[in-house]
């Protein structure tokens, strides 16, 4: 048995590579919205802080708010029907979550990715080792991470 009981995971760079997807729905974004879209290196820059940091990075500065809020709306909408079109485990991971489970380990995944995103991809590749996965979703009460109530 292991000494550790519980291992919570981020998604996104950790358990998973989900780079493509995310630069394809902000440059969707960015380009419906009339801005210059970003290459996939500035994008890994802009990732971490949750999809608003994403897309108020991606943006120019001094973008006023409403621009900002249209544009994280449409990245959402983007997001929401194309988050599982390349994003894959990283090579090795579904073995360890199996070799963890055996082990008796209880697993979660915590994200700043929007909550249904997280449990989207988590049904999809790791429903059989990770029972609970929590995204932001601070509209129903859901705080961005690193916050306690998470």
């Amino acid at each position: 048995m292991s000494k550790y009981t519980t291992i919570i995971f981020d998604l996104d760079g950790t358990l998973m590579n989900t780079l493509d997807d995310l630069t394809i729905s902000t440059n969707h974004a960015l380009s419906q919205m009339g801005f210059t879209t970003r290459t996939i290196d500035e994008v890994r820059q802009f990732l971490g802080n949750g999809v608003r940091t994403l897309i108020e990075m991606a943006l120019p500065e001094k973008t006023t708010e409403d621009t900002i809020e249209r544009t994280i709306s449409c990245f959402l909408q983007h997001y929401t029907s194309h988050c599982k079109d390349h994003s894959r485990p990283y090579d090795g991971i579904l073995e360890l979550l199996s070799s963890l489970k055996k082990m008796g380990v209880k697993m979660a995944i915590v994200s700043n990715k929007p909550d249904v995103e997280v449990k989207k991809l988590n049904a999809e590749h790791f429903a059989e080792c990770i029972d609970v996965a929590l995204g932001e979703n601070e509209k129903s009460g859901i705080p961005r991470k690193p916050s306690p109530a998470m």
